[in-house]
């Protein structure tokens, strides 16, 4: 096939990118390993918990021993399939804070501050909110992404958000548009009853173009001539080939896979290549460092009446469930029950949000082996800016193997002290009188965890990765030593090449990063196409007394 642009990883960046490249009229092949993203269990929101731990669908990465966290092994699961990751996630559609995005412009992204990225989430969304007070003029109308509200029929949905407001903290309509911090409804990429992915949204409209091919195979390396990528090695069958780029080649493989790349490449550490016997093009010390993710546990509570999704945990409750959703696309496994949320600041001092909530009205297991004790509910909850960074690195020069992931997660002082926060914090919230009337008790933690050793040694053994990994190929100034991308999407010291996936995120977002990465991949095509979208000068609100009080 002839290519001008060749991109790997057809997931939320992926996808965003080769669809505007399609559109403005260019040839774009997408090399992908993984198979179709068609069936039940990818369609129905309410079966999230299923292809995130499907051999078929996700690539089976998991972390070496977690020094401060017992050493467990934990796993990161990435969508290997249509669609990435936003196949297989949980469809919960945050923007991330304005400030964010602030940071990284001072952080030597520049012209990706809250101002340049609001026009993109604007141009990637179809927004259907706006029915329960919220200001459109924050959101975008036209975009091929569908952003929906759960329709919170479940009282305890309303009565969380009602919780926080009695706790004192603010009630947010939109989240996602001029005020972040606070209790409100929570947005998914959900669209008439199935999963919105960008395989839905972008990738099918692209490919009815016939300006944009899906190449299945498994990308081995960048092809690199005289320090200018001109394709893409990639194995199909057993057999090696090369795929062309007449004029760029970009990564959007994941925060796990691109850096792995980069390296496959002779980009990288220097000694970290050559002791994997990989020629080094050139010496770039970030590739796969600066790793950062969302760590989070869930607290569970006991229900007093049955009015959590528990009375559907068996095996006729699902089949009705999932007869009911096969048919008309309605009920409940049209939800991915995450209706309800919060943001809020873990103390004074603190600008703006860094604790984030998703509230489910059943106590289960994110992989949805095991519910808690019947009747029960749970927020999942976590500090979201904590300080520890981690690496990806090689286990060996097969592009065959994962890499090895070390996240390091809780090796900064701080992120024990936030957690202590976040776990008072979050037993406040639930002895307020609209939560209260329904709280049994304390199912975990539980009531008998209560001093600073009590809570870290639940956090060491019970805190889950929320599957938001980013940063390992970060964007900087093209004369920072640590940045692997300029603003541009460039990576420094390799002319034609650039990354378009969550890897160039100079610090994590607030909230999920599917939103972010369809952004990225968005922006970086207008970057590509030598054009920009006008800057927006919207004020977003934070919270008057943050100096002085935590709510």
């Amino acid at each position: 096939m002839d290519a001008d642009y060749v991109i790997v990883g057809a997931g939320s960046g992926g996808s965003a990118l080769g669809y505007r490249l399609a559109e403005a009229g260019h040839r774009v092949a997408i090399i992908e390993f993984g198979g179709t993203d068609w069936g039940p269990f990818i369609e129905m929101p309410a079966a999230l918990s299923y292809p995130m731990n499907m051999g078929r669908y996700d690539w089976g990465m998991g972390t070496e021993p977690e020094p401060h966290l017992g050493n467990r092994r934990l796993v990161t699961p990435r969508g290997k399939v249509i669609g990435g990751s936003s196949s297989i996630n949980g469809m919960v559609y945050v923007r991330g804070h304005a400030c964010d995005f602030d940071h990284w412009a001072e952080q030597g992204a520049a012209g990706w501050g809250y101002a340049d990225v609001l026009p993109y989430f604007k141009r990637q969304e179809h927004w259907h909110g706006g029915h329960d007070g919220a200001d459109a003029t924050w959101r975008g109308s036209k975009g091929p992404l569908h952003v929906t509200r759960g329709p919170r029929k479940n009282p305890l949905f309303q009565h969380f958000i009602e919780a926080g407001a009695a706790a004192g903290y603010p009630v947010t309509m939109d989240y996602n548009g001029e005020q972040q911090e606070g209790f409100g409804p929570m947005e998914a990429t959900i669209w008439q009853g199935r999963r919105w992915s960008v395989a839905s949204a972008y990738l099918r409209p692209a490919i009815k173009t016939g300006r944009l091919k899906i190449v299945r195979g498994l990308a081995r390396k960048v092809v690199i001539e005289q320090g200018r990528a001109v394709g893409v090695e990639y194995e199909k069958g057993g057999e090696i080939k090369v795929l062309k780029a007449k004029a760029e080649v970009i990564l959007a493989a994941s925060a796990l896979n691109t850096p792995k790349l980069l390296m496959l490449s002779g980009i990288g550490d220097g000694a970290h290549l050559q002791a994997h016997g990989i020629e080094v093009l050139a010496h770039r010390p970030g590739v796969g460092s600066n790793l950062q993710d969302h760590l989070e546990i869930y607290m569970q509570f006991a229900s007093k009446e049955p009015v959590t999704l528990y009375k559907y945990w068996n095996l006729w409750g699902k089949l009705t469930v999932g007869a009911q959703w096969v048919l008309t696309k309605r009920g409940l496994g049209a939800s991915n029950q995450f209706e309800a949320c919060g943001f809020i600041r873990s103390d004074k001092g603190v600008e703006y949000p860094d604790i984030q909530y998703h509230f489910l009205p059943i106590a289960v297991r994110y992989d949805g082996k095991a519910a808690a004790e019947g009747h029960g509910f749970q927020v999942h909850t976590g500090p979201m800016r904590s300080k520890s960074r981690g690496t990806v690195r090689l286990r060996s020069a097969d592009p065959r193997e994962n890499p090895e992931i070390r996240f390091n997660y809780m090796s900064h002082p701080d992120d024990w002290e936030e957690f202590r926060k976040v776990v008072r914090l979050t037993r406040e919230i639930f002895a307020q009188a609209p939560m209260a009337q329904h709280v049994k008790h304390e199912i975990q933690p539980g009531a008998a965890v209560q001093t600073d050793a009590e809570i870290d040694a639940f956090i060491r053994d019970h805190a889950e990765s929320a599957y938001h990994p980013c940063g390992t190929s970060r964007m900087g100034r093209a004369d920072d030593p640590m940045a692997v991308v300029d603003p541009d999407a460039r990576v420094i010291g390799v002319e034609g090449l650039r990354v378009a996936d969550s890897s160039i995120f100079p610090r994590v977002t607030n909230g999920n990063l599917n939103g972010p990465s369809i952004m990225t991949g968005e922006k970086v095509a207008d970057h590509i196409l030598g054009r920009r979208l006008p800057a927006e000068n919207a004020a977003p609100w934070i919270n008057p007394n943050w100096r002085i009080s935590q709510r």
